[in-house]
């Protein structure tokens, strides 16, 4: 055994060691108790991030700590390949985005198997690869049979510089999520998916998903935005014509003063004489910050009170939701007050608060109340107006009581080259024509040409576009476009149960059965609407199809929090690289460096740590464990440079007992441990650890809890033979609670202690509940300096526990309850005094 720790040497080793044996290899033991525990894929931009070190540290300690627990153990990875930033990259610099896809996941690859990740490789899933995007069109097809893929002509999300649709959840505050150009509205043939055929049971599952975070779930149940309300029609004056409107405010049908039309609604084009005009309000559909209108010469009639008012056109009116036209209230809708000041339109009260009987117009009342100036449904409340407005209107055959959701078929048409060509013919005679299944897949062409002028090179693909007919075999043009990239992450967490060369959908595959659903799922909350919405859609297409019984993918989810760091900035050269400032000092002109505030690492901002540096200079086992110890998993963890280095040295420390000890840990092999307080606290440990991983994964505590048990080693001074037994005991016991952490380290002194490798065919350590328990003290409890109560605690119990106990006695209770308390005292563990 080397005398000094050497983080490489040790890490190059037992990663060879692993990759020679096959260790990650997913075990085929069908009566096994399974695990499947995933973190999402990276698209290979080409470097993992720290944010990536993190989440992958957390499902590596998860996964290897599973299997210790005798789990059968699925943990794959894999590269979500398709994307934008490729054929930039083939635009900008000339290579291909094949080879740049490829040369990047191949670096990235060395960079998971450096810090030491148990992932099944020859279960890797790479979705720019025929044999993956073949079920991306096979899924499409399916879904074209049964009415869910279709093609429509619609307003979409262009953004200019990425030439390409964007989602709607891809729009982020009127700009493109990826390169943050002003996102505009275009008209374009696109082909959609029918995700809310599965709205209301989206919606409904979401209160069975109970192993995820309750924010990410409030998300997904407002992005789906179910809203119960009436469809009425106002009937246009001197026209054969009805504009069907739909509203959840039918208390306020009094008061609308205006009709509002979307620019793309078919009423726009008979109404609008003024063409361009027209197209100037659809130039800006869908920017709620500008309100742009266009009076269309007609009046429409309110059904409830016969009035006449005016019909615009309106960019904020989306054809997406409702019917692309609402009744306007200006009195009690916000948007409608700004529209209505803008263009002088009328606003008229219909609602008040109880006991007003007039509200000031300085802005909309948007609250219920009580009705006024709304004919014999005055003097109603809100709620019960609604009702009786809707029943009414209903029974003259006026309107009907619906429900609609703010969800949207999901637009998976992009405009661009690298991703999964969608599987359609053209033909003038046949009109849309299916590739048949047998064709698939439908390759996505390599001897393309890249101008950099936006839009798909596909397009001027002879050989690409132009095919024969399947039906008729006469000439016919296939689709250019090519699949939204979340189609390929939709599904590919059920791509992993199989093995790498073995994937038939065409039949029920049996290890859907076995492995599905994913017990853990890990990843940032930014996905929490776009690819897990998208998720849980596929996986009820595939329900449908008979490929699985599930409705829901994901059992548990953990969204891991950010990792951050300062920014540093110099006056005059701007944000600094960490090793670009020396002594508070800029390194290249040797300005005073401004340390700014702590966000998230960001390429932009500067503030980033290169995990190639980390892992050279520290290790692997010591970037792990700091990303884990530093924060719990789902809070953001803020970066430090003194918490790495004391990471590093306490690795050293571990490294150091055994060295120094060797001998004497050798011959005590096989002796018994004596009971003594190290042994108690052994065993503790080993139950905090345990307890710590189970209850919400809290790493942080858990190793924090090792770290005070290798304290107590050092201290301990061993006198007898039985002394060594436990003092062996208790060193073998650090190494097995460590290994899922730092599993390096952890492989090397349970090899140099005489143990035969791996040290994760051991099973994790149990305690013995008795050797465990402490020593017992009485706790005396005052309140107000008065004696109350006194209670038997464990000795060295933390304080907050101290106080928890104390709080949660009944005597206490009954004194404290309700009753704001200023402070608790806690003098040496057996005194509390509480202050109200």
């Amino acid at each position: 055994m080397e005398k000094k720790y050497n983080p490489e040497k040790v890490e190059l080793k037992w990663q060879k060691y692993w990759a020679e044996n096959n260790l990650h290899k997913t075990g085929s033991e069908p009566d096994k108790k399974k695990f499947y525990c995933l973190e999402m894929f990276p698209y290979p931009s080409g470097k993992i991030h720290m944010g990536h070190v993190r989440n992958y540290a957390i499902g590596d300690v998860i996964a290897r700590y599973k299997k210790m627990r005798g789990f059968n153990v699925l943990h794959p990875m894999g590269w979500d390949a398709f994307g934008l930033p490729a054929e930039n990259a083939a635009i900008n610099q000339g290579v291909h985005p094949a080879k740049w896809t490829y040369d990047n996941i191949d670096y990235m690859k060395n960079q998971l198997n450096r810090m030491g990740l148990s992932y099944d490789w020859e279960r890797e899933v790479l979705t720019c690869s025929p044999e993956y995007y073949k079920w991306n069109q096979w899924f499409f097809l399916k879904m074209y049979e049964k009415g869910l893929a279709y093609r429509k002509s619609s307003f979409v999300n262009w953004c200019p510089s990425c030439a390409t649709v964007l989602a709607n959840e891809q729009v982020i505050d009127s700009k493109c999520w990826r390169c943050d150009s002003i996102v505009v509205q275009k008209e374009l043939e696109q082909w959609f998916l029918k995700i809310t055929h599965y709205a209301e049971e989206l919606l409904q599952a979401c209160d069975s998903l109970k192993g995820w975070p309750e924010s990410v779930v409030l998300m997904q149940k407002n992005w789906i935005g179910k809203s119960e309300g009436l469809e009425t029609d106002f009937a246009i004056d001197g026209m054969d014509e009805k504009i069907r409107i739909f509203t959840t405010r039918a208390d306020t049908l009094f008061g609308a003063t205006f009709v509002c039309l979307a620019p793309g609604h078919e009423l726009s084009e008979k109404l609008v004489t003024d063409k361009e005009a027209l197209e100037k309000v659809k130039e800006h559909y869908g920017k709620m910050e500008q309100k742009v209108g266009l009076f269309t010469g007609h009046y429409a009639i309110n059904p409830v009170n016969g009035e006449k008012i005016p019909i615009y056109v309106a960019n904020f009116v989306l054809m997406e939701y409702g019917t692309g036209a609402i009744m306007s209230v200006p009195a009690h809708d916000q948007r409608d007050f700004d529209f209505a000041k803008q263009y002088g339109l009328p606003i008229k009260t219909v609602v008040v608060p109880e006991g007003k009987e007039k509200i000031s117009l300085d802005e909309a009342y948007e609250e219920d109340g009580v009705l006024v100036d709304s004919g014999e449904f005055t003097g109603l409340k809100s709620a019960e107006a609604r009702v009786a407005i809707a029943k009414s209107l209903e029974e003259k055959g006026l309107g009907k009581r619906v429900v609609n959701y703010r969800l949207r078929d999901w637009g998976i048409s992009r405009q661009r080259y690298w991703g999964t060509p969608i599987p359609i013919i053209y033909c003038d005679k046949c009109g849309t024509v299916p590739v048949p299944e047998a064709d698939l897949p439908v390759i996505l062409p390599e001897n393309v040409k890249f101008k950099g002028t936006g839009g798909s090179p596909l397009k001027e693909l002879e050989d690409f576009i132009n095919v024969n007919c399947p039906k008729c075999g006469g000439r016919a043009k296939r689709e250019t476009d090519t699949m939204d990239t979340f189609v390929d992450s939709s599904w590919y967490f059920f791509r992993y149960c199989m093995p790498k060369d073995d994937i038939d959908l065409t039949s029920r595959p049996p290890e859907f059965d076995y492995w599905m659903p994913v017990d853990q799922y890990i990843g940032g909350v930014e996905h929490a609407v776009l690819h897990l919405l998208y998720s849980r859609f596929f996986t009820r297409v595939m329900r449908d199809l008979g490929l699985t019984d599930l409705s829901e993918p994901f059992e548990n989810l953990l969204t891991q929090g950010m990792v951050c760091k300062e920014t540093l900035k110099c006056p005059e050269h701007g944000w600094l690289l960490p090793e670009e400032v020396k002594d508070g000092k800029c390194i290249k002109c040797g300005s005073a460096v401004e340390s700014g505030r702590v966000e998230k690492m960001s390429k932009s901002k500067k503030n980033v740590v290169d995990p190639d540096h980390l892992i050279n200079k520290y290790g692997a086992d010591t970037a792990r464990l700091f990303s884990l110890f530093a924060a719990p998993p789902e809070k953001d963890l803020e970066w430090s440079d003194k918490g790495v280095e004391g990471t590093y040295r306490f690795l050293h420390r571990v490294w150091n007992i055994v060295y120094q000890n060797l001998e004497k840990l050798k011959e005590a092999k096989g002796t018994e441990p004596d009971m003594n307080a190290l042994l108690r606290k052994t065993h503790q440990t080993i139950k905090r650890v345990t307890n710590d991983i189970e209850r919400e994964y809290h790493f942080n505590t858990a190793i924090a809890a090792m770290m005070e048990l290798v304290n107590e080693i050092s201290s301990f001074k061993p006198k007898s033979d039985k002394d060594w037994g436990t003092f062996r005991f208790a060193v073998e016991t650090v190494l097995l609670l460590l290994s899922p952490f730092s599993p390096h380290i952890a492989e090397e002194l349970w090899e140099t202690l005489g143990n035969s490798p791996s040290i994760f065919n051991k099973p994790w350590p149990s305690w013995d509940e008795e050797i465990a328990k402490e020593e017992e003290i009485e706790l005396v409890i005052q309140v107000n300096g008065k004696v109350r109560a006194k209670l038997m605690i464990p000795a060295g119990l933390p304080e907050e526990e101290i106080k928890q106990k104390a709080l949660n006695e009944p005597k206490i209770k009954a004194l404290t309850d309700e009753k704001p308390i200023k402070k608790i005292f806690v003098i040496r563990g057996r005194l509390l005094n509480i202050v109200i």
